[in-house]
């Protein structure tokens, strides 16, 4: 399986993880957790003359890593009814990543492939993260990306997530092809 899973939790071992780890062990696909890197926060520059001003940090890293793989999964907590503040940056510079002359293919690239979402809440996840899910299906959608399914999990305080059975068995089968 050729799977990046994009980790946006600012908190180590967390139920975010947890519950993803059941989807992709720690030890399969390339984690990326991006509370390890420096992620610049974006200007809008997308109409100024001389373009976006390039940014010393490792969201080009970042970029290189995911468009290696065919499977993004995105793992992040639920914080105020949507995704984590390190997610949000790293998804808002690909506004930036699709105008950068390095990756003059980088919108084609993400037509190739698939995205999953698992997230984790711990006020009324099922109802309360279903706009998370619905902006991740629109990111998909605007890139011709495949959105393949998502899993959300119900936790609150560290180490709640092992009582949502029904969650760490979806997420054990989110990515996992159904036999014909």
């Amino acid at each position: 399986m050729n799977v990046v899973v994009i980790h946006g939790s600012t908190r180590k071992n967390g139920n975010t993880e947890y519950l993803t780890y059941q989807a992709v062990p720690k030890n399969e696909g390339t984690h990326i957790y991006l509370r390890d890197y420096r992620i610049t926060p974006i200007i809008d520059q997308r109409h100024e003359e001389g373009g976006f001003t390039p940014a010393d940090d490792d969201m080009g890293k970042l970029a290189h890593i995911m468009l290696q793989h065919d499977i993004l999964l995105f793992s992040t907590p639920i914080y105020w009814y949507s995704m984590s503040g390190p997610m949000k940056t790293f998804i808002d510079r690909w506004s930036q990543i699709m105008r950068d002359p390095k990756f003059p293919h980088f919108r084609e690239e993400l037509k190739k492939k698939t995205a999953y979402l698992i997230a984790v809440g711990g006020d009324h996840p099922a109802i309360k993260g279903l706009p998370l899910v619905q902006q991740f299906q629109y990111i998909c959608q605007f890139f011709d990306m495949t959105f393949g399914g998502y899993v959300i999990g119900t936790a609150n305080k560290p180490g709640q997530i092992i009582h949502d059975q029904t969650a760490l068995h979806a997420a054990s089968m989110l990515l996992k092809k159904p036999e014909n």
